[in-house]
């Protein structure tokens, strides 16, 4: 881990376990090598570090371009290798980005649902992650979080008590063999792939 990575790890972390007796179950499916797609539910503020941290080395997020902006929070993400994404207007940019990180190695956590619940039930996927499976051919590791939307759902200010819980689900290996439709019924079968992430 960067020096800047491993200080925010240990910050959520130790706020993860000491507040919200976090715990992870399925660690033996964390042991993934190589590039690899994580892909979670996404509830609250608190998903991406406290998924990130079930794991002991850096891999990489997206956040949203406009946190780039700000002097401090663009330089706490730029330091941890976040990828900026537009959520208003999305681009092949940041997909593009995604997929050169993947192919070279790295781990890159994707929320298929785009947004976080607004009520803490799961939503649809969006077509951009099946897109990333189907040009990268990687591993992905499906993820469910629990608590978090009970410690800090989206209309909240202050986070409240709760216990959080990462599940880790064994790498689903995406099979091309099964997806050989064409135009809008290709478009489709890459959108069932998206959902079929989400357990």
């Amino acid at each position: 881990m960067s020096p800047s990575y491993w200080l925010g790890y240990s910050f959520f972390k130790l706020c993860a376990r000491s507040l919200f007796n976090y715990r992870v179950i399925g660690k033996e499916n964390l042991d993934v090598p190589g590039g690899a797609i994580i892909v979670s539910n996404h509830v609250s503020l608190l998903d991406p570090p406290f998924v990130g941290v079930a794991w002991d080395y850096e891999i990489r997020y997206l956040a949203k371009k406009t946190l780039f902006s700000h002097p401090i929070a663009g330089a706490i993400f730029r330091s941890w290798s976040a990828i900026p994404v537009d959520q208003d207007r999305p681009d092949m940019a940041s997909l593009k980005t995604v997929i050169r990180y993947v192919k070279a190695g790295d781990k890159v956590l994707l929320f298929p649902e785009g947004n976080r619940a607004p009520d803490g039930v799961m939503q649809e996927s969006e077509p951009g992650v099946g897109l990333i499976i189907t040009k990268t051919n990687v591993p992905v590791i499906p993820v469910r979080i629990f608590g978090t939307y009970e410690a800090l759902p989206r209309e909240a200010t202050f986070p409240q008590p709760s216990e959080v819980t990462v599940v880790i689900g064994k790498a689903w290996h995406y099979d091309a063999t099964r997806y050989t439709e064409t135009g809008k019924a290709k478009r489709l079968s890459i959108r069932r792939c998206s959902s079929r992430i989400l357990w």
